[in-house]
């Protein structure tokens, strides 16, 4: 297994944080310090506006299931020490751990710039993803309600959208989901990584707690949302076991379809997690480590598109095999729901609607 740099920030590891260090930016020489007082384990969160004049991403990547995203925070406050999203705030100046949690990228205008991409005659609708990269529903978003404004024209546009979430919060936005649910136009994933309380309170330290992720798919389904379950990352030795209780906890709870993922360490990524391994599971952070490495290509994150979210190698092939037989047990879809843009409307600048055909 090849060595990792695990050297971490002075002092003990800042609370309700799941990052132990600041790792090096790759894209600038200038490097992110703390200011005076609030080194760990003091570190408190810090808000940004972003600028951006569109919220709309796209890509190209034949690993998703989705071309385009929606994404109202960049950075996010759950803390999960496994997030492969990490590296995407080295692009803004930050370090890939605690300021990744810390730090947050707020797109206020989001909602304003959502209905005026709308409203453009040339845009085409397609399935949005909510979001691509962080959690719409972090901590901050109770008070913000960012992602609840953009649901709103969503839902006043009927366009489609896809969501996931590892937080209870997403219930608030039941009255809007349920909405666009009529028109075929959006379901929801709700992540459940484990359902061991502890376990989960170490990995993601802000997220709801596994039974409000349960309760919330009860809400869901209550509510007329199509709701699933993402068992996602699994990792060897963590969690691969909880899979079949997982599925029957979800399906219990009105879950109708579900998907999952392995872990993959990219970048920087690698270097926290290995550090968090040493906190909470020294005598397993070898064994663990390499069987990632095993399942990634001799790596920690598989550098070819169609097998790093899924794996390969025996231990993949074995946790594949156990997803499928625990989905068939349960009666569970293994398919992302199919949301429908027939019903979409596009709003008008005077306040009225565009007549669906």
């Amino acid at each position: 297994m090849s060595k990792l740099n695990t050297t971490s920030l002075p002092g003990v590891r800042p609370h309700g944080r799941g990052a132990a260090l600041n790792t090096r930016q790759r894209f600038s020489e200038l490097q992110v310090s703390y200011d005076e007082g609030e080194e760990p384990p003091r570190v408190v969160t810090k808000l940004f506006r972003d600028h951006s004049s569109s919220v709309i991403s796209r890509h190209n990547s034949p690993d998703l299931p989705f071309g385009a995203s929606l994404n109202p925070y960049r950075g996010c406050e759950h803390g999960c020490a496994y997030c492969y999203a990490r590296p995407t705030h080295e692009w803004l100046g930050f370090s890939a751990g605690v300021d990744f949690e810390s730090r947050i990228m707020v797109k206020e205008d989001a909602p304003a710039l959502l209905r005026a991409e709308l409203a453009n005659e040339r845009y085409a609708p397609e399935s949005l993803s909510l979001s691509g990269v962080t959690d719409p529903y972090q901590p901050l978003e109770k008070k913000l309600r960012i992602t609840r404004g953009c649901l709103e024209v969503l839902a006043e546009c009927r366009h489609p959208v896809v969501l996931i979430t590892k937080n209870h919060l997403i219930t608030r936005d039941i009255d809007p989901l349920a909405e666009l649910a009529r028109f075929q136009a959006t379901a929801a994933y709700i992540s459940i990584t484990s359902l061991d309380s502890s376990l989960a309170r170490k990995l993601e330290p802000r997220a709801s707690s596994p039974e409000m992720r349960l309760q919330a798919i009860r809400e869901l389904s209550a509510g007329g949302v199509p709701v699933g379950v993402s068992v996602a990352p699994i990792i060897p030795g963590l969690n691969d076991s909880e899979i079949p209780a997982i599925i029957e906890a979800a399906k219990a709870a009105g879950a109708q379809f579900a998907g999952y993922t392995v872990v993959r360490l990219p970048f920087s990524v690698k270097e926290i997690f290995a550090l968090w391994l040493e906190e909470h599971f020294p005598g397993m952070k070898e064994k663990v480590l390499g069987r990632i490495e095993e399942t990634q290509g001799r790596t920690l994150s598989h550098k070819e598109f169609g097998r790093r979210l899924k794996g390969e190698g025996v231990w993949a092939g074995q946790v594949e095999q156990l997803f499928k037989v625990s989905l068939k047990r349960a009666g569970l879809l293994h398919r992302r729901p199919q949301v429908s843009a027939a019903h979409f409307r596009r709003p008008q600048t005077g306040g009225q609607m565009e007549l669906a055909l």
